[in-house]
């Protein structure tokens, strides 16, 4: 596997950090979830935060995963759809500085945001107006998008829109490419949990998932059971559990790989998606399941100690040090 093509929400992320959880009470948001609403809902959710610090980066959970990777020196391409607007040319052009292939369409709404409503103890629940984003099509992912590529990535939350994903899956397959998916949020899990499971055990090669998401998959609490349950339907299962690392199952294959301990817990947004980062830039060089855990521990311990899933050149060199360490195999957790 070399080239990595990414499918997902075009997004445009505006991070708020609240003082209090009273917003999440307020509009009866589950804390972690990612919740879809219309332009009015999530216009009210920004005016009864406005006033708390926030930041604007470009997002949308496939897009942090494959920028990462871009930053990683992976090839790497990216589908989505934004709107004929100011924010889905800079969409576009961002993609386009950071070396990602863009295939990107317009739509007719305007380009999707999502607000992340980041908690005082770094986790984030997010409210997603897709816009634009929800107007990519099956017919749009033709095989051509796929020339080139090895890995199809797909974002989980894209998941709802069915009979894109499924289009986009066969697709892929019947270029040759390997699929792989993030369950991306357990309540999103739960809602398409048939389709879902249909589409990993007859389509998905690489599965990742956290706890919650693993644990609404299989119905197993005990994060081992999930992974077998997992590793049942695909080539290789990944379940994140937190502060304990991740569990790896290929084949009969079973790796437990650990967390960068000096991470200081800042913000949880985007370190599901930079481990992904991480662990398929591995894959791409061809490292074992340890080493490309290990980069994906290092990505994703960086992304938590900032705001947002953007972080600076110095943090950036100093992950760069610890992935050369972790190819020399001189540093591997």
């Amino acid at each position: 596997m070399k080239r990595v093509i990414g499918i997902g929400n075009a997004l445009t992320d505006m991070l708020v950090n609240l003082k209090t959880d009273k917003v999440l009470d307020t509009f009866n948001l589950p804390k972690g979830s990612m919740s879809l609403v219309d332009a009015a809902l999530q216009t009210e959710i920004s005016k009864s935060v406005a006033g708390l610090p926030y930041s604007l980066s470009l997002g949308g959970s496939a897009g942090n995963t494959i920028r990462a990777m871009a930053r990683l020196g992976c090839d790497v391409g990216f589908i989505g759809k934004v709107g004929t607007d100011k924010t889905g040319d800079f969409f576009i052009q961002a993609l386009e500085n950071l070396g990602i292939e863009p295939f990107i369409f317009r739509g007719k709404e305007r380009s999707g945001r999502c607000v992340s409503l980041i908690s005082p103890d770094g986790e984030r629940t997010m409210v997603t107006f897709l816009g634009a984003a929800l107007e990519l099509s099956a017919a749009e992912v033709t095989p051509a998008i796929f020339e080139g590529y090895d890995c199809l990535y797909i974002e989980g939350y894209l998941v709802q829109d069915h009979e894109l994903i499924a289009g986009a899956v066969r697709t892929a397959k019947a270029c040759g490419l390997k699929v792989a998916i993030d369950l991306a949020s357990f309540n999103v899990v739960e809602a398409n949990l048939e389709f879902l499971r249909s589409l990993i055990q007859d389509y998905v090669d690489i599965v990742f998932a956290n706890e919650d998401e693993a644990k609404a998959f299989t119905g197993e609490g005990e994060p081992l059971n999930a992974l077998q349950m997992l590793s049942e339907l695909c080539e290789l299962a990944v379940v994140k559990v937190g502060i304990k690392g991740a569990l790896i199952k290929r084949g009969s294959e079973v790796v437990h790989v650990g967390i960068m301990a000096a991470a200081k817990r800042v913000d949880t947004t985007g370190a599901g998606d930079l481990y992904a980062a991480g662990f398929l830039s591995g894959l791409c060089e061809g490292l074992t399941l340890r080493q490309c855990g290990t980069i994906g521990a290092i990505v994703a311990g960086k992304v938590i100690e900032v705001v947002g899933t953007t972080f600076s050149e110095e943090a950036w060199q100093h992950a760069f040090q610890l992935v050369e360490k972790v190819r020399s195999e001189k540093y591997l957790f």
